[in-house]
């Protein structure tokens, strides 16, 4: 029953022993240290982790060896105001207690290349939190009695059969029952759009017109747009395609950033914010830490935001720069888009790219998996972009389970447990007991442990850059994959 996937070192909570150092290639030369940190996701939801509010018991055959550890539901608190609650999709990679994620489409996570993702999707819509009733539940999967607990174990092996391939039981008969059912009835589903999405996430253009368009995909009702900064001092407004100034949009909106003519040279950001219910399904993926991969169960009304970039110039190469994880060519692809009337050429991975004026060129940076990359292209006009971040596209392999220490070993039952469970827990937080009630204020379910405020300890994630040519990796290398 299992599916191997790619091998991948067993990531440590641990994970600020740094093990090595490596290069992304030669990155762009000199020039003034205060480079914008460009967001390489074009928005949604950023959310730190906390604990486990509902499971029980699960035990893992590996090829090599049997474990034991807890299969349940987590919780997250979003920036800026709402919860998540999310299933594991990594099932032997470390949690990070207090970790910071981003919410990210399948694309740029390990469900890049798995042909079941919709088939973790339908389960996630078919069974506990999105299903509330569980006495309706249990008759429909035949399990008998089912309680919170019971219910997010069951729903927790059943995605990880598919997530990761692995042999995994619940040890509960009624949760196990649910898996199976689950697992067996689940059917092909497409994937969720990203809850706020700006397309474009940067634009340029000569001074004295509009640039754009960056158009909002959102299932927002309405989305409230900011320039940063004092836009008026510099000339610039956001707004529509009749010129006609925005400061809220929704669903399929275009904004342009109106740069009067004879402005100073520059650029100005924008930023989108909305409320709304993330999308089940989306995933989330540790922002520059190392940490499990999680998919969405459930969501209440949430903060969530995007932003874009617009550059200007009255002559010369006038570029637009984004760059965005290509989790299936294992790596980043830069793209620069040179709207001026010259040349621009610039600096990466050791090489000089040169886009002609009018054009727009990507190039791909090959990164290896789990390692952190940072690099900063630097253009006219006082131009500079940072892109950073940490390769993580690949589910952890069963059978390379490492021991405490970071070295390959036994996988012992302890070893697994761990995995699982972060150092905030104290078990599975979740009653399981009493009435599950309906959803409260969005489609989170209600638990005995779902109310109370989780304890977010944190562990500090030290990512050192050292001057500007190096990255330093964040685990050990791949763990008995004979590469």
């Amino acid at each position: 029953m299992i599916s191997v996937m790619r091998r991948r070192a067993v990531r440590c909570a641990a994970a600020a022993l740094v093990s090595g150092l490596a290069s992304v290639g030669t990155i762009a030369a000199g020039g003034p240290a205060a480079a914008d940190d460009a967001p390489q996701n074009s928005g949604g939801v950023t959310a730190t982790l906390g604990r486990i509010t509902a499971g029980s018991a699960a035990v893992v055959h590996d090829r090599r060896k049997t474990g034991e550890m807890t299969a349940g539901l987590f919780e997250m608190k979003v920036d800026g105001g709402g919860s998540l609650q999310t299933y594991c999709v990594d099932i032997l990679t470390n949690t990070v207690d207090g970790a910071r994620y981003k919410e990210v489409g399948w694309g740029e996570s390990s469900l890049h290349a798995n042909k079941n993702a919709g088939k973790i999707r339908w389960i996630l819509q078919h069974s506990y939190p999105q299903v509330n009733d569980l006495a309706a539940l249990a008759k429909e999967a035949d399990t008998g009695a089912l309680d919170a607990d019971t219910a997010a174990a069951g729903t927790q092996v059943a995605i990880w059969r598919y997530s990761d391939g692995v042999a995994v039981d619940a040890k509960d008969p009624a949760a196990e029952k649910l898996a199976d059912y689950l697992y067996k009835n689940a059917r092909d589903t497409d994937e969720p759009e990203a809850s706020l999405k700006l397309t474009p996430s940067a634009v340029s253009g000569r001074s004295g017109q509009k640039l754009g368009p960056v158009t909002v995909h959102t299932n927002a009702s309405n989305v409230t747009v900011t320039p940063s900064g004092d836009a008026a001092a510099k000339g610039v407004r956001i707004v529509d395609k009749d010129g006609k100034p925005v400061t809220s949009t929704g669903d399929g909106g275009e904004l342009f950033f109106d740069v009067r003519p004879g402005v100073r040279d520059g650029s100005l950001a924008l930023r989108a914010m909305a409320a709304t219910k993330v999308p089940v399904g989306r995933v989330f993926i540790g922002d520059h830490t190392t940490t499990q991969t999680q998919i969405l169960a459930g969501s209440s009304q949430s903060t969530v935001s995007a932003s874009a970039t617009a550059t200007w110039a009255t002559k010369g190469a006038i570029p637009a720069l984004s760059a965005r994880k290509n989790c299936a060519k294992g790596g980043v692809e830069v793209t620069a888009d040179n709207q001026g009337d010259a040349p621009y050429t610039f600096e990466l991975d050791g090489a000089k790219h040169t886009v002609p004026a009018g054009r727009t060129e990507t190039i791909f940076v090959k990164v290896a998996e789990d390692q952190a990359y940072k690099f900063t292209i630097r253009g006219p006009h006082g131009l500079a972009r940072t892109f950073s971040g940490i390769l993580d596209c690949a589910t952890a392999e069963t059978g390379a389970a490492a021991t405490a220490d970071g070295g390959a070993g036994a996988g012992t039952k302890a070893t697994l447990a761990s995995r699982m469970s972060p150092a905030s827990t104290g078990g599975t937080g979740g009653t399981g007991k009493g009435t599950v009630n309906a959803s409260v204020d969005g489609d989170l379910a209600v638990t005995g442990g779902g109310n109370a405020n989780p304890t977010f300890t944190g562990i500090a994630i030290a990512l050192i850059v050292v001057g500007s040519g190096a990255v330093y990796l964040l685990r050990r290398e791949k763990a008995a994959s004979g590469e």
